[in-house]
Parts: structure tokens; C-alpha cells; sequence
């Protein structure tokens, strides 16, 4: 009872966050609904620029929180959200680790008295009203441009439905609250379950490898050459011995599926291809030497060696978007492999993008790791977030 003012209000907050990119331009959708009827009281978003799509949830449900607050500090609330990451830590059975969501969480505990606020896990589809003002503040953001409330409630939803073929193109903002994948200190605590591993093999030799040539996903898509068949079968000899890989997923291009295809026979299992695991496209700078490339395209080359935007002569991929793709593939794999452990085998450029992310490290990192023929990487992704690199550019198994 609140004294004069009759009995307290009760709300339902729904609440999402998106990040195109993790981290990434995010932003976050929140609405109030009245408990008793449905109705749709308040909408909140906005456009967050660059941040991980943990931050822009706990973000959305702030921002619920408090406009909730605004129409009634009395009132009680129940939240609803398809993040189940922020659900468990507000709910106080999962730990709160990482040092960006620590204060976001501190200060939703606070907008109402403890006991006043409870919280519930839906699945995404029930949260289309959130999801889809989340999503009209990144694009308003991408247009440089504030969010702004537009049409009725039941229209935008509707035409959220009527547009429901635009969550493929989506699919990285989707699916990538199922891994919350963000680099974090430290070990998973044990409450988080088994992680999802990710074994990192890059294939073995080419001819075009010792004379380190650009060998990306446009050029000639050269097979294996006999010394990086020798050292595909040591690789499975040596995964074999481990025993802990439970599926093996490729490239498309001939030199990974080869590698895979070694391993997999060796341990019995089939290989997977996934398209988002293939190298960086190269461009004209295909099957050149760094030093060729220097005297042909001297000015393009100093432009891609200064920014990760920048794309190699002829319309090749840049970094930039090598690691949109790698985010997004990573978390498609992590949602479906999760407390497995995969073996992934891939390329340069997307094996040292998955370490790079996982590592929070600038894109320049990417010239300053050394990346072998046949070497192993190890990358483990936790429920809560966390990323943990556990081991890079393993080469024993090859002498």
C-alpha cells in the first residue's frame, strides 16, 4: 500500500540491447507495459555507438527500470528479457565477472527497493517490441540520426512481423545474445557449465605458403601440398591421442577441407563447412609476395597496413569486415556447439581475429601474432561472457 496515493502500480518492463558486431554500433529498446491490461505506457532506446551487446542489454533494462520509476516509484515490476545473462545475474544466481556490466548491474539494484523488482527469461520471440526498438535505434545511429518514437504500438509491431524475413539479415545481432561472447578476465566460474571450446587449426602447407604468398579466399584455392598432408596427419595423430574433439567444422576452400578431412577420418567423425570460416579475400594482391604487392600497390598497401577499413586493391575484403563476419560465425558456432569442444579449421586472418576478439585487442594485433602451418589455437567461450585464450600457435605436435 502506498498511504493516500491507494494501492502501488504494477509494470511489466521488457527490455533488449543489440550490438552489430559485439563489440560494436549498439543500442538498446525498452518498454513499460501495465501489468493489468498490456497496455504499452512508455518506449525508451537509444543509440549507445560502440559497445558490447552485454552492455546494451543491461543498458535497456536500466533505461526500464527507470521510466518505470518515472510513472510510479512505488510501483512493483517484473521484467522480461530474452538475455539470460542479465535474467541469472539480476536474479542472483549467476556471478557478475566482467568490470563494464558491474556497474550498469549496481545501479538497476538500485532504482527500486530490493524485492520490488523481478525478472523472468523469455525466449526472443516474445520480445519482438523490445527487439525491434533496439533495432530502430542502431539504424537511426547508423543514419546519424536520434531515436524517436513513430506510429502506434500495434502498427510497428505489425510491421515488425511483416518484416520478419529482415532477422536474417539480422542474424549476427540474434544470435549473438545466445553467446555473449566478450573478452573477460580470469577462468569461468564452475556455476557456468561446461564452456564452448574452440580448437583453432590453421590447415597445413600449400605450395604457395613457404614462399608466403597472399592465399586468401579469391585467388586460385590451392590444395595441400605433400609436406602439409605429412602435417595434417600429425595433427590428427595428435588429436586423437587428446581425445577431446567432438566435431570438426571447415572452410569451403580446399586447402581446410583437406586438412579436415585428414583429422576427421582419423577420429571418426564428419566434417561440417561453414562458409564464414574461409580467409580473407585478397583482391588483385592474390598470389603476390608482400614485396610485389609493395611495388605494385605501394600507396593501397601503406593504406591497409594503417587501417582495418581498408580493403586490398580490387575489392578485396577489408579487416574491418573480416571481423564482423568472424564475430558473427563465432557466435552462430558457440550457440550450437556450446559445452562441446569443436575442432574449427580455418585460416590465418580468421584464427588470429578470433583470438584478437577474444583478447578485446586492437586490430593492429592482428600483424603482431605469428601464426604457423598446422598450429593450434584454443579459445574457450563461458555462459557468462567470458573468453578465455588458452593456447596459441602450438606447433609440437609437427616435431
Amino acid at each position: 500500500m502506498t498511504g493516500s496515493r491507494g494501492r502501488a502500480r504494477e509494470f511489466v518492463v521488457e527490455a533488449d540491447g543489440g550490438s552489430r558486431g559485439n563489440p560494436g554500433p549498439a543500442g538498446y529498446g525498452a518498454v513499460v507495459l501495465d501489468a493489468a491490461t498490456g497496455e504499452a505506457l512508455v518506449e525508451a532506446a537509444e543509440y549507445l555507438g560502440v559497445v558490447t551487446n552485454n552492455v546494451a542489454e543491461y543498458r535497456g533494462l536500466l533505461a526500464g527500470l527507470r521510466a518505470a520509476r518515472e510513472l510510479d516509484p512505488d510501483a512493483t515490476v517484473h521484467v522480461r528479457m530474452d538475455s539470460k545473462l542479465v535474467v541469472e545475474q539480476m536474479s542472483g544466481r549467476w556471478k557478475i565477472k566482467h568490470p563494464d556490466m558491474k556497474p550498469l548491474a549496481a545501479d538497476a539494484a538500485r532504482v527500486f527497493p530490493p524485492g520490488r523488482v523481478t525478472y523472468e527469461w523469455i525466449p526472443r520471440a516474445d520480445n519482438k517490441h523490445a527487439d525491434r526498438l533496439a533495432n530502430e535505434a542502431m539504424d537511426a545511429g547508423a543514419r546519424g540520426e536520434q531515436w524517436s518514437p513513430s506510429g502506434s504500438t500495434a502498427e510497428l509491431d505489425a510491421a515488425a512481423d511483416a518484416a520478419s524475413t529482415d532477422v536474417g539479415a539480422r542474424a549476427a545481432d540474434a544470435d549473438v545474445r545466445a553467446a555473449k561472447t566478450v573478452a573477460s578476465p580470469g577462468w569461468g566460474p564452475p556455476d557456468m557449465g561446461a564452456p564452448a571450446t574452440f580448437v583453432l587449426l590453421r590447415h597445413g602447407e600449400t605450395p604457395l605458403t613457404p614462399q608466403k604468398r597472399f592465399s586468401g579466399s579469391g585467388g586460385s584455392d590451392p590444395s595441400l601440398s605433400p609436406v602439409g598432408r605429412e602435417q595434417a596427419e600429425k595433427v590428427a595423430a595428435s588429436l586423437a591421442r587428446r581425445g577431446t574433439i567432438e566435431a570438426v567444422v571447415a572452410s569451403p576452400l580446399a586447402r581446410t577441407r583437406e586438412t579436415a578431412g585428414i583429422v576427421a577420418a582419423r577420429l571418426g567423425l564428419e566434417v561440417a563447412v561453414e562458409e564464414g570460416l574461409r580467409e580473407t579475400d585478397f583482391g588483385a594482391w592474390e598470389g603476390l609476395t608482400f614485396g610485389e604487392v609493395r611495388d605494385r600497390h605501394p600507396d593501397d598497401l601503406d593504406a591497409w597496413l594503417a587501417s582495418p577499413d581498408a580493403e586490398p586493391t580490387g575489392g578485396g575484403e577489408s579487416f574491418a569486415a573480416t571481423g564482423v563476419r568472424i564475430a558473427a560465425t563465432r557466435d552462430r558456432l558457440v550457440t550450437e556447439y556450446a559445452g562441446r569442444t569443436v575442432l574449427l579449421v580455418s585460416h590465418v586472418t580468421p584464427i588470429k581475429t578470433f583470438l584478437r576478439l577474444a583478447l578485446g585487442a586492437p586490430p593492429e594485433s592482428l600483424f603482431r601474432m605469428e601464426l604457423s602451418a598446422a598450429s593450434l589455437s584454443a579459445v574457450a567461450y563461458y555462459a557468462d561472457g567470458g573468453a578465455s585464450v588458452r593456447l596459441f600457435n602450438e606447433t609440437s605436435h609437427l616435431r
